[in-house]
């Protein structure tokens, strides 16, 4: 999968990408971080991969020291089992509150994934729980005041009130798919759905509108996330004599790398926020993590006719290595109005 999706990072126009450590297994360790590093870099040496740990017992404060050293820029963290590949992840931020300490000292960057898992007995569900973790985000925000915390891929109009109240060493990024998804969309679409999963129209429109805003706080994070079809289409599966047929699950994840910045025009062209396109894309985020652009990494932009025969998103991406691996991305069959020159 590596080899088939990492060439395609820098064809969806981006130069600087950050790394999320959910592998199977997880990259807990400065050494694993730095080898998955240079792996990408062997693939794909054009674009600036920043690294992340992730947030598990292994990883201490000694160890944040060591990965402050080698450059990771910081640590993710996956409530357990909230999505794809977070089994590992954490139920109480509190004993880790030395190594938010160590990363506040060190300069490095908290990334929350921010849901809380489902519990019927609290009436938690996937709908709400981005709504029930934003108490979390207040306490760590009011606890570590120079710790600068990311919200990633916020999906709902709590989460971006959340955001512009706190104090400005809190940012959030916000995905391409969630400025056009929502939960109608997502319900008849296995290739729609991902966690967070998109929500109402109400929370889709705080999206746009604080991107229109010019909010500096809020930037964009792809969270893309390729799968293979067989993984996001459902099969039967005959894995037990006794029970017989059962259905697999259909798993979490969004791929719009290979045509982010061109659909993020597009996306924002369509309620007028075209202006922010710089910004939202770039300047934002950079700002937030200390990472200036680049001389020469200027991104040029087209916009293609109406009567134009280009734009569509057409193919799907196979693997010339593994036989049958196939990953179907985000906005197949509809056009693009803007291409990178």
């Amino acid at each position: 999968m590596c080899e088939l999706v990492t060439p395609q990072v820098a064809k969806g126009g981006v130069k600087t990408a950050y790394v999320m450590p959910n592998l199977v297994p997880p990259l807990t360790s400065t050494e694993a971080v730095l080898s998955y590093k240079s792996e990408l870099e062997r693939i794909d040496p054009s674009v600036q991969w920043l690294m992340t740990l992730y947030l598990h017992p292994d990883v201490t404060p000694e160890e944040i020291r060591k990965a402050a050293k080698a450059g990771i820029s910081g640590v993710k963290s996956y409530p357990r089992g909230v999505t794809t590949n977070s089994n590992s992840g954490i139920e109480d931020y509190g004993v880790y509150y030395p190594v938010f300490k160590a990363m506040e000292e060190e300069g490095m960057v908290l990334n929350l994934h921010g849901e809380v898992p489902s519990d019927p007995e609290k009436n938690i569900s996937i709908l709400n729980a981005e709504i029930h973790f934003l108490t979390h985000l207040r306490k760590l925000a009011k606890d570590f005041p120079n710790l600068r915390i990311v919200l990633e891929h916020a999906t709902t109009s709590n989460a971006i009130e959340t955001v512009k109240e706190l104090p400005n060493n809190v940012g959030c990024t916000i995905t391409a798919h969630h400025l056009y998804l929502t939960i109608d969309e997502v319900a008849p679409q296995p290739h729609h759905f991902c966690k967070p999963l998109a929500k109402e129209p109400k929370d889709r429109k705080s999206l746009q509108d604080i991107i229109k805003s010019g909010n500096s706080k809020f930037f964009l994070g792809s969270d893309s996330a390729p799968h293979p079809i067989s993984s996001k289409i459902p099969n039967l599966l005959n894995n037990d004599k006794e029970i017989g047929l059962s259905i697999s699950a259909c798993a979490a994840g969004v791929y719009t790398s290979p045509i982010l910045i061109p659909l993020v025009a597009t996306l924002l062209e369509s309620f007028n926020a075209l202006d922010q396109l710089e910004n939202f894309v770039s300047n934002n985020g950079r700002n937030f993590y200390n990472i200036p652009a680049k001389k020469g990494d200027e991104l040029k932009l087209r916009r293609i006719g109406e009567n134009e025969n280009k734009g569509i998103v057409k193919n799907t991406f196979k693997s010339e290595q593994v036989e049958g691996l196939e990953v179907v991305p985000f906005w197949l069959g509809k056009k693009l109005n803007w291409e990178i020159v």
